[in-house]
């Protein structure tokens, strides 16, 4: 009898925490760390990303600053305990940042449509924006292509303008 073998299912690193509500700027500090992280929100006061080793380090951070605060906090690995749940959630954090992606995308053609001249700033600005969302796209969805091509026809458009 033979016996297909599975890939594995993906390891993922879940931080559960708490911090005392006051003072409040440790926990929006937590919180903006997070987005910026791209973490994905489970539950209240547990998030997760999928592990290697820069995620691990950053979540590593946030509990000793969590723990600075006064507040817990507690580092895990695991894996979801099916695959269904694990698609699931991979979609749920692929589409929050489509959503960026397609902000950026929109951005870029309003730009494109401004008068000559007006879009050097702008174009450093989006793409120091692409950037930010790259590095939290655990899952790239299609858009990501599309926004970079969208920042291209604009840094074309505004290269034009300089010539």
């Amino acid at each position: 009898m033979v016996t297909e073998s599975k890939p594995p299912r993906a390891q993922w690193l879940l931080l559960a925490y708490r911090i005392p509500r006051e003072p409040s700027t440790p926990r929006i500090a937590a919180w903006r760390k997070l987005r910026r992280l791209g973490a994905a929100q489970l539950l209240d006061g547990l998030v997760t990303l999928p592990l290697d080793s820069r995620n691990r380090e950053q979540f590593e951070w946030l509990a000793g600053e969590i723990l600075e605060a006064n507040g817990e906090a507690t580092l895990w690995v695991g894996e979801l305990a099916s695959r269904a749940r694990e698609r699931e959630l991979t979609a749920r954090m692929a589409a929050a940042v489509a959503s960026e992606y397609e902000a950026v995308i929109a951005e870029a053609e309003r730009v494109r449509g401004q008068p000559p001249g007006s879009g050097r700033r702008s174009l450093a600005r989006l793409r120091r924006e692409l950037r930010r969302i790259r590095a939290r796209d655990y899952f790239p969805p299609p858009d990501r292509e599309r926004a970079q091509q969208a920042i291209d026809a604009l840094a074309e458009a505004v290269e034009e303008v300089t010539r």
